[in-house]
């Protein structure tokens, strides 16, 4: 509603005359958005510990399969953990992604205490001197306290070792998800705090505007957007790249109906 309200005032004020400049004004005002969170910077620390959260379904694991070979083609020795010990597979699932980008994998038995596998990954990477520890966790509803608290014991024993780690930790959002995705980067901020968001499966949807919000209302960078299952498709997120490619599928979406 606010950007509405700044395009009228706009119009009325002669700046915008035709669709086309329309068009330019509101894009620039999702760039400007999007742009003024400052960009993500990286801490510097080893082993660099990330733990990766977000509901269910979202491309968790998948998306650090990615960021591992992204790492390990710069030469980086990279540690994937695997803590999502509830899902069926889903240990046999990082352990084929960490083969395929050339990372070694943590993992314990089904059912096991995700919070023990953190642990004994931390205490590997650093007896390793590996350069970046991934951390995969189950997915949960963000409503859900019990799983919440879960996730704060995690981060807990993960500090009992490295105290300012987690360095980062990133919410993998689905681009599909709407307003929805605004619930869940408020009730994840609240619980643990985020500092990046990665985007999935832009591939097969023009959406992904959700993100507008999000960003102004919490400053939290986006920091990659997922464009497929391959190891090569996590690329960097470019604000004025991402507004065009809203307003192109846009485009498609209007002649295709």
């Amino acid at each position: 509603m606010r950007l509405i309200k700044d395009l009228k005032e706009s119009v009325t004020r002669k700046e915008v005359s035709d669709l086309n400049t329309l068009k330019d004004h509101l894009k620039q005002s999702l760039t400007d958005i999007l742009e003024k969170v400052p960009s993500h910077q990286e801490v510097s620390a080893s082993p660099h510990v990330t733990l990766f959260i977000g509901v269910n379904g979202v491309g968790k694991t998948t998306t650090i399969g990615k960021r591992a070979k992204q790492l390990t083609s710069e030469g980086k020795t990279v540690l994937l953990a695997a803590a999502d010990t509830f899902r069926a597979g889903a240990g046999e699932q990082l352990s084929i992604w960490g083969k395929r980008a050339g990372a070694e994998v943590i993992r314990h038995q089904a059912g096991a205490d995700p919070s023990a596998v953190a642990y004994d990954a931390v205490s590997h990477a650093l007896n390793r001197k590996i350069d970046h520890l991934l951390i995969d966790t189950a997915g949960r509803l963000q409503t859900k306290h019990n799983l919440m608290e879960e996730l704060k014991k995690i981060r807990r024993v993960i500090a009992k070792q490295i105290p300012e780690a987690p360095h980062e930790t990133i919410l993998v959002l689905d681009a599909t998800t709407g307003q929805n995705g605004l619930s869940q980067a408020e009730h994840f901020q609240k619980a643990i705090g985020l500092s990046g968001i990665i985007l999935t499966k832009l591939d097969g949807t023009g959406r992904g505007g959700i993100v507008v919000p999000i960003v102004e209302s919490y400053t939290v960078p986006i920091m990659h957007i997922g464009l497929g299952e391959d190891l090569g498709d996590l690329i960097p997120f470019e604000a004025k790249t991402f507004v065009s490619a809203l307003f192109e599928s846009d485009s498609v979406e209007s002649s295709e109906g």
